[in-house]
């Protein structure tokens, strides 16, 4: 969300819009990026805020529909939470990012994850406090008179676990320190040319548009038919034998579960397997996958078989043929890109429990397998023939990404206008569940 004002009033804009923690990006050019994707909802706050001072504002109606749209967070973990009070909650939330950020909150040390940490605010008096849970569901848990209480406290619950400093950022917390550099480049210049997308491994790629995949997909194979739910939140896709479905959910987040694909032995079964993915993970490796299925043969499968070592042997050959690394830790099996950005992991112990869909085997791509930028999921009676395609495409597969990749967050443009000060503000798109 940006705000560039004009006009004999643009001062008194600048600092009320300031005041509401919207950071200063170049001269009369402010930008709004929160962790709790309630940009809409506090650019409406500022407008009224202005329009108290006497300034008129016209709210252009992409912002408006921003601002009408009703959604809900997916899977909240207050869910007796009113909208209303779990904007409080974020917005607390979104105070400590805040203080973090600007450095009035000093963070000694945190959990080795992003989920618990201790700190001290600076200043006379400053009070140490215990957080837990991170984005917009930060909160303080604890206070205490002094950092070594607080430390000491700390270290009793944490000891083993202990890290100093800060947790590495979020994700979005990513995403809102890469908005502001994207708007801060689009003020401070006009927009480059698009750079040439980089070929790289297809588990790198881009996520793409899945929304025109499912569609390419639907279009070339008549005999699976689109059914679309009551809200347009979800589109099924369904094979004729009906043994074979999809469930796209639009607008999900990176880390969400974007698409479900689900095999049965009659149209009125249980599954016999079931296979998920996010919304981050590339198009080429959905294609491929979407592909396989399309060809009628190898997504069937027989209740009551076993993921046995020579299922898992046939599934992951053409990973051992390439070389990636295999690692046995307790119940998981793991094989790694030489590189060390991708892996497939095999859980032996769901297989005990093959009635019940577990996640029997997680493909995932990043930096690090415990925060991936995706995963894609299957349960134990997953086809071998569609592991080892999939563990095919990993290792030869080849895909584009942008130069930018940091940019992929989509934006919408707005405006505020005044007679004696405009205001033009953008929304931030931001993936939701609805």
């Amino acid at each position: 969300m940006t705000a560039v004002l004009t006009g004999s009033q643009a001062r008194i804009a600048l600092i009320a819009l300031e005041a509401a923690d919207w950071a200063v990006l170049a001269a009369n050019v402010l930008v709004l990026a929160r962790i709790d994707h309630e940009e809409p909802y506090w650019a409406q706050d500022a407008a009224k805020h202005l329009t108290a001072g006497g300034i008129t504002v016209e709210i252009t109606p992409r912002l408006q529909e921003a601002i009408d749209e009703e959604w809900n967070w997916a899977n909240y973990p207050m869910p007796w939470y009113t909208r209303s009070e779990i904007r409080e909650v974020s917005n607390e939330a979104q105070k400590i990012h805040d203080d973090i950020r600007h450095g009035q909150l000093l963070i000694h040390a945190h959990d080795g994850h992003t989920t618990v940490a201790v700190g001290t605010y600076l200043g006379r008096g400053g009070k140490s406090v215990y957080l837990h849970g991170e984005d917009h569901l930060r909160q303080v848990a604890d206070t205490f008179n002094s950092p070594a209480q607080a430390l000491l406290a700390f270290e009793k619950v944490h000891a083993a676990e202990m890290r100093p400093g800060p947790a590495p950022m979020t994700d979005t917390e990513r995403a809102a320190v890469e908005a502001r550099a994207v708007f801060d480049l689009t003020a401070a210049k006009p927009e480059p040319s698009s750079p040439e997308p980089e070929t790289v491994p297809v588990y790198l790629a881009d996520a793409g548009d899945h929304d025109a995949l499912l569609d390419a997909f639907l279009d070339a194979h008549g005999d699976w038919e689109r059914w679309r739910t009551w809200s347009d939140e979800t589109t099924h896709a369904i094979h004729e034998s009906q043994t074979l479905r999809i469930e796209r959910v639009h607008e999900t987040s990176a880390h969400e579960t974007s698409w479900t694909i689900a095999a049965y032995e009659t149209p009125v079964s249980d599954r016999m397997w079931v296979l998920t993915a996010t919304g981050a993970t590339p198009a080429p490796v959905l294609e491929k996958l979407l592909n396989h299925l399309a060809d009628g043969e190898g997504w069937d499968t027989v209740i009551g078989a076993p993921a046995d070592e020579k299922m898992v042997t046939a599934a992951t050959q053409p990973l051992s043929e390439a070389g990636w690394k295999h690692t046995v830790d307790g119940r998981r099996i793991r094989w790694t890109s030489p590189a060390g950005d991708a892996g497939i992991q095999f859980d032996a112990f769901t297989t005990q429990y093959p009635s019940q869909n577990l996640a029997t085997w997680t493909v995932w791509a990043g930096a690090d397998p415990d925060r991936p930028a995706w995963t894609l999921t299957a349960s134990a009676h997953t086809p071998s023939s569609l592991l080892a395609d999939l563990s095919e495409n990993l290792v030869h597969g080849t895909g584009t990404r942008s130069a930018q990749a940091g940019g992929r967050e989509l934006r919408k443009k707005c405006a505020v206008t005044s007679p004696t000060a405009q205001t033009v503000m953008g929304s931030l798109a931001v993936s939701r569940r609805h």
